[in-house]
């Protein structure tokens, strides 16, 4: 029951901010139809910011995290406007090209700027030690890592599912010259919405930094568990990618803790079997035709 415990309450925070940070790249990758491998660059400048506000200019953990979101963010509307808007009528392999060559350029540059290696975050005193949970003692920097992300998620699913932003985009995506005649600005659509991707990236990097290192790699070592949560959600499926994150997250959490040596086998084996299942994702309903 212990062992049990543990693998659910650590594999549920985990999921959760993998969420976070996947549903960045379900808005790009998603909603906007872009295939944004660069997404884990955007989550890593995130973490490496608010580390770096922390430890070199004494900013206090509250204040250097939303300014490292909010940075990023910007930086990724200046990035779609100088680098992605050519891409969104290019073919796949092209925009996969370059933005995993967009990735190696900011890998050299993390790697130029903090070093090889890992960089750790210090959590302020409030955030550190553990909370009695009756059955056994549980992080406190967790619980309010779940929170945050439980409630950036359910405020994202809100804006995207119960406002007309997700339907002014899903427009502007599928006939850009229709949606700019019907007066809808969709060069500021698009980069806003590239802004808030890169922003839900950087957050989930910065709240991830403890449970999942910084380090110059980061970019790419993280990318394939936040590429599984998209594939397996279904391409723009906010909610469905709740579930499937977290799913990710106890499967990778057990693997490790049970299976100390082949703990990321069956993260893959996971993605392997659901997909040929499942190809269209997870909780993608299919249609059922009748025929006469």
């Amino acid at each position: 029951m212990t062992s049990l415990a543990f693998i659910l309450l650590y594999g549920v925070s985990f999921g959760l901010v993998l969420c976070l940070i996947a549903l960045g790249l379900v808005v790009t990758m998603g909603l906007m139809r872009v295939v944004n491998l660069a997404h884990g660059a955007f989550a890593a400048i995130g973490g490496y910011l608010t580390i770096s506000l922390m430890q070199s200019h004494g900013w206090p953990y509250a204040l250097a995290l939303p300014a490292a979101v909010l940075a990023v963010a910007v930086f990724g509307v200046i990035v779609e406007r100088l680098l992605y808007v050519h891409l969104y009528r290019r073919t796949q392999i092209d925009q996969v090209l370059v933005t995993i060559g967009f990735n190696f350029v900011m890998i050299a540059i993390l790697t130029m700027l903090f070093g090889p290696n890992v960089v750790s975050m210090s959590l302020p005193p409030g955030l550190k030690g553990n909370i009695d949970l009756g059955f056994r003692d549980f992080e406190v920097y967790r619980i309010v890592t779940s929170a945050i992300c439980l409630c950036v998620i359910g405020a994202l699913w809100w804006v995207f599912d119960r406002t007309g932003i997700g339907a002014k985009l899903r427009a502007a995506v599928d006939n850009s010259s229709m949606a700019q005649a019907t007066g809808l600005n969709v060069p500021l659509l698009f980069s806003g919405t590239f802004g808030l991707g890169c922003g839900l990236a950087a957050l989930g990097g910065a709240l991830g930094a403890p449970m999942l290192p910084m380090e110059p790699m980061w970019p790419l070592k993280y990318l394939v568990l936040v590429l599984v949560v998209v594939a397996l959600a279904g391409h723009g499926q906010i909610r469905a990618s709740v579930a499937v994150a977290v799913l990710v997250g106890i499967v990778e959490t057990a693997g490790r803790y049970l299976f100390p040596e082949a703990g990321a086998f069956f993260i893959y084996l996971l993605l392997i079997v659901l997909m040929v299942w499942r190809q269209d994702g997870l909780f993608v309903r299919h249609k059922i035709i009748r025929t006469a």
